[in-house]
């Protein structure tokens, strides 16, 4: 996979959204292999690199957002990993709509979340509507549970 990543880089260029891909899926690798200090800054690149190439409100770069969110959260960073949430949340209702799996997955990921953290402040609870779903993503990006650990760049 590093191997892969030189390449797009040298070819496609370092702020390619290929690259950008890459980056996540490799980041992805190392957070399952409990990596998680290595993958950090890969998410952090791709995610910057996904809102210089698309712009703030893409569903890529809140696919991003909800596995940079899931990383802290792992990382016991609930309070860094709570608005990346909120924000992937916001991207994908205003882009996808409320009932999309994407959504869908990140409502229940900042669920759990609030969960984890207590009783979150008045008005501030994300409204329950699914624990688990499975689908699709934007670009032909997959996600799973909770996180989306694949991303495939179709051009």
């Amino acid at each position: 996979m590093r191997r892969a990543l030189e390449i797009w880089e040298k070819s496609l260029g370092a702020e390619h959204p290929q690259v950008a891909a890459g980056l996540d899926n490799l980041a992805q690798l190392l957070k399952a292999t409990n990596r998680l200090s290595e993958a950090e800054p890969l998410m952090r690149r791709a995610l910057e690199i996904d809102e210089k190439s698309f712009g703030p409100g893409h569903p890529d770069v809140a696919i991003d957002l909800n596995n940079l969110a899931a990383l802290l959260k792992e990382t016991d960073r609930l309070d860094e990993a709570e608005p990346l949430y909120r924000r992937a949340l916001e991207i994908f209702e205003k882009s996808l709509g409320a009932g999309h799996p994407l959504t869908e997955t990140v409502r229940g990921n900042l669920e759990r979340l609030e969960k984890e953290k207590g009783a979150s402040p008045e008005g501030a609870k994300v409204e329950v509507r699914s624990e688990k779903v499975k689908g699709a993503g934007p670009k032909g990006k997959v996600t799973s549970e909770y996180t989306a650990p694949l991303r495939v760049w179709d051009g």
